[in-house]
């Protein structure tokens, strides 16, 4: 059985990304660019819109921030609005429920499975049950006034269990976690 990661990171607000900062917030360091370029070889699992913008991403900036190694390494994109074949290469199209067929994925894939961005994805995902760990990445940045796409809402109620921990570059957080579904607030 393979695991699933989820994987975001994000501003210390809460937010994935804000209107008219760079990607990275324009703070990615050589010390976390290394360790993204070192992450095992895995499955990427995304929504449509990400896959339309990481795709662009790629084809504008080939090399850039890791583009070439994204695009080498398989994507598995759910949607109901796009239609193969898929542009970007080693790209598949899933149309119907993510969750089934991410639990069948989990237990037939040869490699690890992370979601990339993809908010409802990763929700839905979690919900389910499905997540084994639930990553983030923290950058030093409070964008309340151009912040966009809030991680946590519509999550349900979660416990998390630290089993990670590191710094890049002097100023970014990495929290990892395996990752409990709470029906609500626990008993006192």
């Amino acid at each position: 059985m393979q695991t699933l990661t989820v994987d975001f990171i994000m501003s210390l607000d809460g937010y994935g990304a804000a209107e008219g900062w760079p990607g990275f917030w324009g703070m990615e360091g050589p010390e976390y660019l290394a360790w993204l370029g070192e992450q095992e070889r895995h499955a990427a699992l995304m929504g449509a819109t990400t896959y339309r913008l990481m795709h662009g991403f790629a084809t504008q900036a080939p090399g850039e921030q890791g583009m070439d190694a994204l695009t080498a390494q398989p994507k598995i994109v759910f949607s109901s609005t796009l239609q193969e074949p898929l542009p970007w290469a080693n790209s598949r199209l899933i149309t119907g429920g993510a969750v089934e067929a991410v639990r069948k994925l989990k237990a037939e894939s040869d490699l690890p499975l992370r979601t990339l961005g993809s908010l409802s994805l990763s929700r839905s995902l979690l919900t389910a049950g499905l997540v084994d760990r639930y990553r983030v990445v923290v950058f030093p940045v409070i964008t309340g006034a151009t912040g966009r796409e809030r991680l946590f809402d519509g999550y349900p109620d979660l416990k998390l269990d630290l089993v990670e921990h590191r710094t890049f570059d002097g100023r970014l957080q990495l929290l990892e976690y395996v990752p409990t579904v709470l029906d609500g607030p626990p008993a006192p």
